[in-house]
């Protein structure tokens, strides 16, 4: 494996305007090149931790990375405009998965330098004299933090990146030794995540710094990860070779009730952080950084510095948050008429930086299956309504357009602000009149008696006309009375931990066996999540206020007894196209049972025949294969280079 220099291109961070309790910001001048000295200094401590908190949005927002984290699973397929990246991850024969264009590669390459950073701020800060543990514990966080994703994602990766096992690094080195998965938790990522739980504060240093119950919440995920990995209920084979056994000794059983304990310690004394009132809330623009979110890669609409890219057109590459791009279709296609009688067509719903919209890629699509089963209830749970952008308004006095009044399905007049599309939540009474090409909408929506909004029902969703994806969609506060930046990468910070997950990860736990407390049974932790999802104050897609809270019949509906489907169940409706999904099938080993066939329509407008899908997921996909460049990098005998590689990608 290459070595890497101590040679980073800090891109600044700003964490700012969270709701956490804390005012100060992380603001350290750029630097282009660490001298190894650097470390040695309270600066270079500081810098090294900026530089950390920095290499999140190389990762979170980086759209290909994203891809990797829910295309293939029952949540997400590819859409119309996908290619190789995209195809290749859906595992339906479109593209075979390989080291050349998995793109988990984001990962790798921005996860290795980050932790050799780490490893200098840790191995250094001790000879300055000055620097508190809290800080030092801030660098064992993102170590553990990478190590964790990376042996997710990959199996067993190297602790040593040329001057021993977690040791700071200033040569490079072209050969590599991948430890096993046991060796990276219980050398890197447990005693990491202890330390860092002991040392870190309670409320965060900085605006959307490490805290004691961050450092909480991913030991309890790892415990619960390494328990199942332990137990291995399908016989999924791991790499490098390695016996599912603890060095330790300990059983899979001690690591689900380690999970549950830190996991109930986190909701039992969670500092600043709290569950929002609503789901509405969660994800919502105006109310980004509140104190349900633990850890983010921050993004600002005031500084293209502090931004990490331009605030005026997407690069489409990290550090842009482009993320949210890949679940919108093009809406801007749909069409209404300029005259009663169906002539002279305008672009009704034109391209806007608003969270409902934003801009169009149509790279991926959610499955008919998500739409249709996981969000079932759309009446009581507020999550669909907070997860999906369902009804598209008219928009076009912002482009321009005089008229204000235009004409829609039947013919019938919609104002600015009107439904001009709405994807239904059910099939409804009355058939749909659907066209048998793009019809008078232009995007092949259909018709229903006496509605001047176009329609299109969960089983006629494709690959090129479906939802769109509200909860990424970009929020800006410079648009004016226009259409602001629709092409701009997203200035919002996107999310990666947040404080509801305890309360999934202790359920979880609880069911595999783990002891549990009064009133943190399974079933007490998910209807604490579950009475939240029924509270409503905002019908987001009617766009009109509602105060109502179904509390008590989500309740109601929850299982007597609570088994892993319905935790994964739960798990898809809370965080639905956050980047959970793909870990959690994997980690539970459920992948190809949940995910082996979906359903959707075509990539024609005017499609709407579901076509069921098979995909071929195999064993060894269970590990993403070592990316390409870390093997162009290798100098070593090409057996070697070959048994670097994860089997069945060689």
């Amino acid at each position: 494996m290459k070595r890497f220099k101590l040679q980073f291109l800090i891109s600044t961070a700003a964490l700012s305007l969270s709701a956490a309790g804390c005012k100060d910001l992380l603001n350290e001048q750029p630097r282009s090149i660490y001298e190894p000295g650097f470390f040695q200094t309270e600066r270079g401590v500081q810098g090294g931790l900026t530089a950390m908190y920095a290499h999140l949005r190389d990762i979170y927002g980086q759209a290909y990375y994203y891809n990797s984290t829910l295309t293939g699973t029952d949540e997400v397929t590819y859409g119309r405009d996908a290619d190789e990246n995209f195809l290749a991850m859906d595992l339906s024969g479109r593209a075979q998965l390989t080291a050349n264009n998995s793109r988990a590669d984001a990962l790798w390459g921005a996860a290795f330098p980050n932790i050799n950073t780490a490893n200098g701020v840790i191995k250094n800060a001790s000879a300055v004299g000055t620097i508190s543990a809290a800080l030092v514990a801030e660098a064992r966080f993102f170590r553990a933090f990478d190590y964790f994703m990376l042996v997710q994602t990959f199996g067993g990766v190297p602790l040593d990146l040329g001057s021993g096992e977690l040791e700071f690094n200033i040569n490079p080195v072209r050969t590599s030794t991948r430890n096993t998965v046991p060796e990276v938790y219980t050398k890197a990522i447990f005693p990491d995540l202890l330390q860092a739980i002991n040392d870190l504060p309670a409320n965060p240093r900085v605006i959307g710094g490490a805290t004691k119950t961050l450092a909480r919440l991913y030991l309890a995920k790892a415990y619960l990860t390494y328990a199942w990995w332990l137990e291995n209920p399908n016989n999924i084979p791991t790499y490098p070779a390695a016996q599912r056994t603890d060095p330790a000794g300990r059983t899979a059983q001690y690591y689900y009730q380690q999970a549950y304990d830190v996991a109930t310690a986190g909701i039992d004394s969670p500092g600043p952080f709290r569950l929002q009132n609503t789901y509405y809330d969660v994800n919502l623009g105006t109310n980004d950084r509140n104190a349900e979110i633990l850890l983010f890669a921050d993004h600002t609409e005031s500084s293209e510095l502090y931004n990490g890219g331009s605030l005026t057109f997407g690069s489409g590459g990290a550090p842009d948050n482009f993320a949210g791009w890949m679940l919108t279709w093009n809406y801007p296609n749909i069409r209404s008429a300029s005259s009663s009688n169906g002539s002279g067509p305008v672009s009704s719903v034109q391209r806007e930086a608003v969270q409902p919209l934003g801009r169009p890629w149509t790279r991926m699509a959610p499955t008919i299956g998500a739409i249709q089963n996981t969000f079932a209830d759309k009446t009581n749970d507020s999550r669909f309504d907070g997860t999906f952008t369902t009804t598209y308004r008219g928009n076009w006095p912002k482009a321009g357009v005089t008229a204000q009044t235009l004409y829609n399905a039947n013919n019938l007049p919609v104002a600015p602000g009107d439904a001009i599309l709405t994807f239904l939540g059910s099939e409804p009474a009355t058939a749909i009149t659907y066209p048998s090409g793009p019809g008078a909408s232009n995007i092949g929506a259909g018709v229903l008696p006496n509605r001047a909004d176009y329609v299109v029902s969960p089983l006629g969703i494709s690959r090129i006309v479906y939802p769109g994806l509200w909860k990424l969609g970009p929020y800006r506060t410079d648009n004016g009375t226009g259409l602001g930046q629709p092409n701009a990468g997203s200035t919002r910070p996107f999310n990666i931990a947040k404080f509801s997950e305890l309360y999934f990860v202790a359920a979880e736990a609880a069911v595999k066996g783990a002891t549990t407390k009064a009133g943190q049974t399974a079933k007490d932790l998910i209807n604490v999540i579950r009475a939240r999802a029924g509270k409503w104050r905002f019908d987001n897609n009617g766009n009109v206020v509602k105060s109502q809270d179904n509390s008590a019949a989500m309740v109601a509906a929850t299982p007597a007894t609570i088994d892993i489907n319905y935790i994964l169940a739960e798990r898809s409706r809370e965080y639905f196209g956050e980047g959970y999904r793909w870990f959690d099938l994997v980690r539970t080993q459920k992948w190809n049972e949940l995910a082996g066939t979906y359903r959707i329509g075509g990539t024609n407008y005017g499609d709407h025949t579901p076509t069921t899908v098979t995909r071929t997921i195999q064993p060894y996909h269970y590990l993403r294969p070592i990316p390409q460049f870390q093997l162009d990098r290798l100098d070593v005998d090409a057996s070697v280079k070959a048994a670097y590689q994860n089997p069945n990608y060689q």
